[in-house]
């Protein structure tokens, strides 16, 4: 039986644990190596996608906030958000409101209603340039009660939208189709609720739309009227200003006095 030296022994021992711890170590270094790269890769995958998550957060937030701040408004409406009416029934009856362009352009504005059998606006629709404004009619025929209860001070089923479209500025004149054609650009600017008053008895609202009746058919005679020509007045085909033709017909009078005095000499 070989006998093996103690040192040996001890040798081989020392080899074989170095060899084991090398082994492990190297193994178990591989293993952390690549724990640590995909810990690492983890890390820098979320950290990206939370800045792409942030990013598209942010650009939703935006979006949302835009969408639910108030639009800035063209048209200044009064009254603002009702129209009055006197209730008759049976009768034909109207309301008013003054729309003013409170923009730095030039805007058209366009009336609709859910009942435009029984409503009608004048005028329908305008072009108001920047600070301009103008008093609209809006007649109703006032249905009879099915109950014979007046629906004086409540809110009526019937509403009308008031809408502003942004136009160029010149002699651009109003059309509809004007809305039809840019109605990516139409904003509404409000919608107006009907509210009955009860004609025979007086109330500061009934007054304010009397008085708006009364503008309304003013400024509707004066849209009429032609307007007035300030400059020189021209007389037929020879464009002669009259006191050119007055100081003419005062010469040819003169000289028919001087033949005249020569004749009878």
């Amino acid at each position: 039986m070989a006998m093996v030296d103690e040192k040996d022994k001890k040798g081989w021992g020392l080899l074989k644990l170095r060899f084991r711890n090398a082994g492990g170590g190297g193994s178990g270094g591989g293993r952390a190596s690549v724990v640590s790269s995909h810990h690492h890769n983890q890390q820098g995958s979320s950290h990206f996608e939370g800045s792409n998550s942030q990013g598209s957060s942010s650009n939703s937030v935006s979006s949302v906030a835009k969408s639910l701040l108030p639009k800035r408004r063209r048209l200044s409406l009064d009254p603002a958000n009702k129209l009055y009416f006197p209730y008759e029934p049976g009768k034909q009856v109207q309301s008013a409101i003054r729309i003013k362009n409170t923009s730095k352009s030039h805007v058209a504005f366009k009336f609709q209603t859910t009942a435009p059998k029984s409503c009608f606006m004048r005028p329908p629709g305008a072009i108001l340039v920047p600070g301009e404004s103008l008093i609209a009619t809006v007649f109703k025929f006032v249905e009879p009660p099915e109950n014979n209860e007046k629906p004086v001070g409540q809110k009526s089923k019937v509403k009308f939208k008031i809408m502003s479209l942004k136009v160029k500025g010149g002699a651009m004149d109003y059309a509809p189709e004007l809305f039809d054609e840019h109605k990516d650009d139409v904003a509404v600017e409000q919608i107006l609720r009907v509210i009955f008053l009860d004609p025979e008895r007086p109330n500061p609202a009934m007054e304010k739309l009397k008085r708006q009746l009364a503008d309304a058919e003013a400024e509707l005679e004066t849209r009429k009227k032609p307007p007035e020509d300030t400059g020189p007045k021209i007389i037929g085909e020879g464009l002669v200003i009259d006191e050119w033709k007055e100081r003419r017909e005062r010469y040819l009078a003169k000289q028919q006095v001087v033949e005249g005095v020569v004749d009878s000499v």
